[in-house]
């Protein structure tokens, strides 16, 4: 049973080094795009019930 948790923790280790590599050496960064939108600057009454 000692060589299973050998074999599962190297396995654990293993992932998380490639896990920690690909964050790092990866193309994580987001796509950039720009967004236009119309805001509403007409003032809305305190009393307006929505």
């Amino acid at each position: 049973m000692g060589l299973i948790l050998k074999l599962v923790v190297f396995l654990v280790v293993v992932g998380f080094l490639g896990l920690t590599g690909y964050a790092y050496l990866g193309d994580l960064s987001p796509e950039r795009t720009e967004v236009h939108k119309p805001v509403d600057l007409t003032p809305v009454p305190a009393n307006a019930s929505q």
